[in-house]
């Protein structure tokens, strides 16, 4: 077994988060209680009132209906189509389910194209992937164990490789740097989100540098995956690939010490394959240079194999933690389409037939920009969905947004809001529920876009673009206030 090597390093790139990666809760002000007289709510302020005072910029656009009955309630430029960002995982998630099913598994397995006599395999090893993508490395240690325990030490013909269940893609969206891990590459064959391990220590004379695919319990050293630090200001990272290798430079005046991130990886395929053969060596099984294929073999032996959580529960992580590789990874699986633009496609046209809602998606995860739904669509979208019998799994897996002071802490409140929120470059949207213990549920859809801004920024800026943050806490701020207002008029 490989012991994981832990470093606490510190350093300028350690720890950065890209805009569709890692979203914080909603921040709700305490909803006004209701007068009892009236149905006005004592100093509840008037929306145009609130989204002045956010001075986003843009279009705001929001509507909030009666789940049951689907009535709107209150909009404002509810008609607007805006980006959604990650909130277009709601949609992906009620599209998966009804497509593969709640129970659906990802399977990545291992297999003979021979007979397997004395430790030999008299034939090809095959590693197939359908596109599990929560496979880590940790777990294909485990399918290298399980390989191991059928007595298999020598392989005479090739190490094949096989990531056709998916297209093959080097990246989701096609405007954001090379080096941010939340827009990775796709395949039928991924591994940890698509995402290389760059570690750096200062060192005498230069720094010390190593790539690896890091796990809890493995941390196989990487080969095909190369960095070189460069005496250098700018840019941060350049990236090319040569020679069937992935070469990184980084600037050296961002290293500072020491310090790690995660860079993504445009071959999956060949990095998933190249991490097992490392790992099956560790387990005492000796395999040659991977080398892809088209397909698996006809009728071969299934050696060991691999099987993914239920779908629900990897959509209720894809929700929790915004992960863009699952749900491209789900979207793609459940359309069958050839291409990410056309299964967006696919998609748009089964939530038009399936829910009403007319919508525009160019992908399954919201990273693309020119994807466009309006506030009153997705509202539609999410009453319809109540009626499906994947409505309930949809809300099953959707994130407890909790309600929260206007200081931002965690308050205690009888109202209980679900939802996903979606965050790129000046585009900040939360979609889902808010449940009073009225019972007088209601569907609601926050969008906020300054997209003349963000269409402003350089790839370069796209990262952290100067003034950013600012900008998404006053319109998560904003989503709060007016979730506490419709609590308190219309609970």
């Amino acid at each position: 077994m490989m012991v994981s090597r832990r470093f606490l390093l510190g350093g300028v790139l350690a720890g950065l988060a890209g805009p569709a990666l890692g979203e914080g809760l909603v921040v709700s002000p305490r909803p006004v209680a209701r007068p009892s007289g009236g149905s006005a709510v004592a100093g509840a302020a008037e929306p145009g009132a609130l989204i002045a005072a956010a001075k986003l910029g843009g279009v705001v656009g929001y509507a909030v209906a009666e789940a049951r009955s689907g009535r709107i309630l209150e909009t404002m430029e509810g008609r607007t189509e805006l980006p959604p960002a990650s909130t277009a995982k709601a949609v992906t998630a009620l599209y998966a389910l009804e497509r593969l099913g709640a129970g659906y598994r990802f399977v990545t397995q291992v297999v003979a194209a021979g007979a397997l006599r004395g430790g030999v395999l008299e034939g090809d090893l095959v590693l197939i992937g359908t596109g599990d993508p929560e496979l880590d490395t940790d777990r294909m240690g485990d399918l290298a164990a399980r390989l191991a325990a059928t007595g298999l030490r020598r392989v005479q013909g090739d190490f094949l490789y096989v990531d056709a269940a998916l297209p093959a893609l080097e990246e989701i969206a096609g405007d954001q740097p090379d080096h941010v891990g939340y827009n990775p590459a796709i395949s039928g064959l991924n591994l940890n989100y698509n995402r290389v391990h760059f570690e750096w220590r200062r060192a005498e004379g230069g720094w010390g540098v190593a790539m690896d695919a890091r796990g809890e319990r493995f941390a196989p050293p990487v080969r095909m995956a190369r960095m070189e630090v460069v005496r250098r200001e700018a840019p941060l990272f350049t990236w090319r690939a040569r020679g069937g290798a992935e070469e990184w430079t980084v600037a050296s005046e961002a290293l500072g010490k020491g310090g790690s991130r995660w860079l993504p990886v445009r071959n999956p395929g060949a990095y998933a394959a190249e991490v097992f053969q490392t790992l099956a060596a560790a387990q005492g099984i000796e395999l040659p240079a991977p080398k892809r294929a088209a397909r698996g073999p006809a009728g071969g032996q299934v050696l060991a194999e691999h099987r993914s959580d239920p779908l629900a529960d990897i959509l209720r992580r894809m929700l929790r933690w915004s992960t863009n590789l699952t749900a491209e990874v789900v979207g793609l699986t459940a359309s069958g389409a050839g291409g990410l633009r056309a299964s967006g496609g696919a998609m748009s046209d089964w939530a038009r037939q399936r829910l009403g809602a007319e919508g525009r998606f160019v992908d399954h995860s919201g990273l693309g920009g020119e994807s466009r739904i309006s506030a009153e669509e997705m509202v539609r979208a999410l009453v319809a969905a109540q009626g499906t019998q994947t409505g309930g799994q949809l809300k099953a897996v959707l994130r407890d947004l909790g309600m929260r002071g206007g200081d931002g802490e965690e308050i205690e409140s009888p109202v209980q809001v679900i939802g996903k929120t979606g965050t790129l470059n000046f585009v900040s949207a939360l979609v889902g529920y808010v449940q009073p213990p009225s019972g007088r549920e209601m569907a609601f859809a926050i969008f906020c876009a300054d997209a003349a801004r963000r269409d402003r920024l350089s790839v370069a800026e796209r990262e952290q673009p100067e003034g950013g943050k600012a900008w998404t806490r006053r319109a998560r701020r904003l989503q709060g206030q007016l979730i506490a207002r419709w609590a308190g008029l219309y609970a």
